[in-house]
């Protein structure tokens, strides 16, 4: 007899339950993000008005026709009605019309969100998913960095969206932001592009949304959102060779004899590798191991002394390294800024 109270309760509660921590793809940061929002709110509305017209009218007969305390009981078949034009009609009816809205709506939705970018004027950046991480190449600047994508503000009354070419090096990815755009896959020898706009400066997380081995959940995405002016500095810095310093000699030459420089690039460097992600300016990220650890030394040594234990199954070899070649590799990493 407490299980209904308990369901009540639990359902009076839900809202309050929501409006303490709301879902990311109900605050969105951007016109696309809106666009999907207001969707769901539609289908939601339309689904909830079916629920309370079908729930309401089974509660009703389920009611109306109940047998009346205390009357015999009557086992005799109620009158069975065969065939009703009207009601077959209403039934087909009402589905086709629910359905076709909602188809019209959601493609002119993505006819609008999959439009094809301007050809002047638009930034646009190659995003490659690898597993477990993500490559972004900015082919207009000519440099390449990862996992953490930057991108200008976009103006309301002058939109400049960041037009994505998603692809995969491996397997099934699906790059998703929920506050900047919704979720599109990165297939194997095919290219999908999107766009993301965000109205307001900030960090905004996402995640691989495609089951994709081991470590998909720990396939993380950060997209931050700085002003047109702090973006163009971001490039010049980016578009920069790294910067050798003399006093880490030992672990940058640690960097070029082990396989480091068959897997990383870091331009200026005999460093050339493709594997792995660009390192050239390693320390102007705010995460390594796509997302896992904050960017310190600490993490860098614990990341580059066993791999596994932050994400078991990573690409990245454990090199067996001493810890006075761990110590000195990282402090060459540290100078890449």
């Amino acid at each position: 007899m407490m299980r209904w109270p308990l369901a009540l309760a639990l359902v009076a509660l839900s809202p309050l339950v929501l409006v303490a921590q709301t879902p990311e793809m109900f605050d969105p940061a951007s016109p696309d993000a809106i666009e999907i929002r207001e969707l769901f709110y539609l289908v939601l509305a339309i689904t909830t008005l079916i629920f309370v017209l079908v729930g309401g009218a089974l509660a009703y007969f389920i009611y109306r026709f109940r047998d009346p305390p205390g009357a015999p009981r009557d086992d005799s078949e109620p009158p069975q009605i065969y065939g009703s034009q009207p009601i077959e009609i209403a039934w087909t009816l009402a589905p086709t019309l629910i359905v076709l809205v909602l188809s019209l709506v959601v493609i002119r939705s993505v006819i609008a969100m999959r439009s094809e970018p301007p050809t002047e004027g638009t930034l646009r950046v190659r995003a490659v998913g690898h597993q477990w991480w993500w490559e972004f190449e900015y082919p207009e600047f000519g440099f390449t960095t990862a996992n953490e994508l930057v991108i200008p503000t976009s103006d309301a009354d002058a939109p400049t969206p960041v037009y994505l070419q998603l692809e995969s090096a491996d397997v099934i990815h699906s790059f998703w932001v929920p506050k900047l755009a919704g979720k599109t896959d990165l297939v194997p020898a095919k290219t999908n592009r999107m766009r993301l706009e965000a109205n307001a400066a900030g960090i905004y997380e996402g995640r691989c949304a495609e089951y994709c081995g081991t470590q998909h959940a720990k396939m993380l995405i950060r997209v931050t959102a700085v002003s047109p002016a702090e973006f163009e500095k971001w490039v010049a810095d980016q578009q920069r060779s790294a910067a050798v310093a003399a006093s880490v000699d030992a672990g940058r030459q640690i960097f070029m004899d082990q396989a480091c420089a068959n897997c990383h690039t870091i331009r200026g460097e005999p460093a050339i590798g493709k594997f792995g992600p660009d390192l050239t300016h390693l320390m102007s990220r705010h995460t390594i191991a796509s997302g896992v650890l904050e960017n310190n030394r600490t993490n860098l040594a614990d990341w580059l002394t066993d791999p596994d234990q932050a994400k078991p199954g990573s690409r990245m070899p454990n090199m067996r390294l001493s810890p006075t070649e761990v110590k000195q590799l990282v402090d060459y990493l540290m100078t890449l800024e």
